[in-house]
């Protein structure tokens, strides 16, 4: 295919990706109600009440509508994302060879399988993180959040444990590539480590203990997973 052949195909393959991240949106901004209702769980039911109360403040009148535009882009890319990432093999599987396209598979499938995983851990964990974001100022502190700082949190946390447990992905791929081979990995495991819990306490939005041992320690697996698929792979 010519420059201008690929320029057309990737237009077309965007255009497909916007109109999926807009109904998607579409659907978002219908059932918002429901979403937020669901994202203000852990907000509801932190173990020791020290709320004021489950509803969220808001002083802007622009703020409600703008938080139901946030809601419905995120569900809109959320929904779309199986389309997008389909859209993205599709352009770029013609210039792989046979060997590439067999390690391509796994690759795409195993980074949207740990990023969900990620995400799945960082929601399970929210609601211990904010239970301690809420009592360590003391009692005499009324938490009662914005509706935007507080679902921009639960984003970030989302998408912090998404991207790091891709690191597994990364790791096998810098091992595919022999960059690095899994007898180095091997003898940095100590060194690994204390990095794994230096870069988790400060890519963790919340910079709460539970929500760095919740990411550090999948991480530290991983490593090691990651040694072991790599001389399986070298076999």
């Amino acid at each position: 295919m010519s420059v201008v052949e690929h320029l057309t195909e990737l237009r077309h393959r965007l255009i497909v990706c916007f109109v999926a991240v807009a109904l998607g949106g579409v659907v978002g901004f219908l059932l918002y109600n429901r979403i937020l209702h669901f994202l203000l769980q852990p907000y509801c039911h932190i173990h020791h009440r020290k709320l004021a109360g489950c509803g969220l403040l808001t002083q802007d009148p622009l703020e409600p509508f703008l938080v139901r535009l946030k809601v419905a882009a995120w569900t809109g890319f959320a929904i779309a994302s199986p389309v997008v990432f389909f859209q993205l093999w599709r352009f770029v599987t013609p210039g792989l060879n046979p060997k590439e396209k067999r390690y391509a598979v796994p690759f795409v499938l195993s980074s949207v399988l740990l990023f969900a995983g990620g995400g799945v851990v960082a929601w399970l964990t929210f609601p211990k993180a904010l239970d301690f974001l809420v009592g360590v100022g003391g009692d005499s502190l009324i938490a009662i959040f914005s509706p935007s700082k507080y679902l921009r949190l639960i984003v970030l946390m989302i998408v912090a444990f998404g991207l790091a447990f891709e690191f597994p992905v990364l790791l096998v791929f810098l091992q595919l590539a022999h960059i690095i081979t899994s007898r180095q990995l091997a003898g940095w495991w100590r060194g690994a480590i204390v990095v794994i819990f230096f870069v988790a306490a400060i890519i963790t939005p919340s910079q709460d203990p539970y929500s760095l041992f919740a990411m550090a320690v999948p991480m530290c697996i991983f490593y090691g997973m990651s040694i072991l698929i790599g001389r399986l792979l070298r076999r």
